[in-house]
């Protein structure tokens, strides 16, 4: 705002030239944010920012992001509810916190790149990635959520996890493996999916699984998507969800 004000004396006085630059960054920044929001944040928050109440909580409208520095810690740590984003640069932090306090109705002010800087001194980014086809999970494991999956998750996604129920008067939900899977989840972490996932399902009560069964059935929906098993477990951990990456096959 002190640059606007800036721009505004400098042409009223004729001290100095305007130029358009400064709007043209604003612009940049804006359409950079807006889309690291429609990658990582519009499956539970919506383009619209309304947010799934109270799941996922509205963006448009909410007075909680006239805190900057909350914003940025939640993005790049998460929250109880909310996937970490540590693979993001303090460059795209700055990029999408402002443009969610700019988009919509939000009135708030850009977010730089030394605030986010500041906000975030002492804390650790990493952009290391694994795909979940480098052997991510084991057979063992997979097998503990395949027996998960059929008692809580088999009647409403089907048998094969292609999002066709088993009972024909109910309705279509989304597939759980395979292709069709893949066309919506992949770029996103595991620990995006894990956390969808978590507060969700099942339907008729989110967040009734343990954390480990939650994990195992992930396990499982990636070796029926034919992702290979490994050696180590797939972990409950967040932050190391958050650095497994779901990809087409290679």
């Amino acid at each position: 705002m002190l640059k606007l004000v800036f721009s505004v004396f400098g042409v009223a006085l004729a001290v100095t030239p305007v130029t358009a630059a400064p709007q043209e960054t604003n612009a940049v920044l804006l359409n950079q944010g807006e889309q690291i929001y429609q990658d990582n944040c519009a499956l539970c928050h919506q383009v619209s920012g309304t947010g799934s109440p109270p799941t996922f909580p509205a963006l448009n409208g909410n007075a909680l992001l006239g805190n900057a520095a909350r914003i940025v810690r939640s993005i790049q740590q998460g929250t109880d509810q909310m996937p970490p984003f540590p693979y993001l640069t303090i460059e795209e932090i700055s990029a999408v916190t402002s443009y969610i306090r700019k988009a919509w109705q939000n009135t708030w002010d850009d977010v730089d790149i030394e605030e986010v800087a500041s906000t975030l001194e002492g804390s650790t980014a990493s952009d290391q990635m694994t795909s979940v086809w480098d052997t991510v999970f084991t057979e063992e494991q997979a097998n503990r959520g395949q027996a998960v999956y059929q008692g809580a998750c088999g009647l409403c996604h089907g048998r094969r996890l292609n999002g066709a129920p088993d009972d024909p008067d109910m309705s279509s939900t989304p597939p759980l493996a395979r292709a069709r899977f893949l066309r919506i989840w992949g770029g996103r972490s595991l620990a995006t999916l894990f956390s969808y996932i978590r507060a969700t399902m099942p339907e008729s009560n989110p967040n009734s699984l343990t954390e480990q069964e939650y994990t195992d059935v992930i396990a499982y929906m990636l070796s029926v998507g034919g992702m290979p098993t490994g050696n180590e477990e797939l972990p409950t951990d967040l932050q190391q969800l958050a650095h497994m990456f779901i990809q087409p096959r290679p």
